[in-house]
């Protein structure tokens, strides 16, 4: 609003435009005021973030919960104590596993030996005595028999599965005469020393009481 001099020229009242300044102030500092602590509370939760992320690299790599639940989420975890379980195992069953697979083998062959045995004869000396070493006990003997039990099947067949006597027509380890006598003990003994010499102990036994006692009778008839 102005006046008009007497002279028609307008005059500014200042007074009144001073006046009203300070209102206007008044209304862009409380606008001011209520946007600036909005804008000074976001800041200074923008500088606490970032404080606690500083704080915690300082202190050692630590991060708030927040972060760390954000970081948990994004994947299945597996703590170091699990991880140590699982490597204890994994040697455990690998141990296991080859044992397992050892006695299988080693069952395997014996199974595949028995049938060849039934099959085919197999001459094996070594092998043969080895088995009647381990017999003797069954029939009440200790192993000061086994060198007596040597001897005299050495005499008679050189612990051979398949020797035959040309004249009597005598077969196998003990000398059995005829063969066929050793089918008591196995349908095999044609070609089966374990069942030749399963025979044999058993006829020993009965007729002479030991090998000591067949081999003196051996030697002093050539035959038992």
């Amino acid at each position: 609003m102005s006046k008009t001099m007497s002279s028609g020229t307008p005059v500014r009242v200042r007074g009144r435009h001073r006046a009203e300044s300070p209102r206007r102030l008044a209304r862009i500092n409380a606008g001011t005021t209520s946007g600036g602590r909005y804008r000074n509370a976001v800041v200074a939760a923008s500088l606490g973030i970032v404080a606690a992320f500083s704080g915690g690299a300082a202190a050692g790599g630590m991060v708030p919960a927040s972060s760390t639940d954000a970081i948990a989420g994004s994947g299945p975890q597996v703590s170091a104590t699990t991880d140590a379980r699982v490597d204890f195992i994994r040697p455990t069953i690998n141990s296991v596993s080859k044992a397992q697979s050892d006695q299988q083998t080693k069952d395997a062959a014996a199974a595949a030996k028995a049938e060849l045995l039934k099959t085919q004869p197999v001459n094996d000396p070594a092998g043969a005595q080895a088995y009647a070493s381990s017999q003797l006990a069954k029939f009440g003997w200790g192993q000061d028999q086994m060198q007596a039990l040597i001897t005299l099947w050495n005499r008679e067949s050189n612990w051979t599965t398949t020797a035959t006597n040309s004249s009597s027509g005598a077969y196998g380890i003990a000398q059995s005469l005829p063969g066929s006598k050793m089918n008591s003990a196995g349908d095999d003994w044609q070609t089966n020393y374990r069942t030749q010499i399963d025979w044999g102990l058993g006829y020993i036994k009965d007729r002479y009481g030991s090998p000591a006692n067949a081999l003196a009778f051996h030697y002093a008839h050539s035959w038992y």
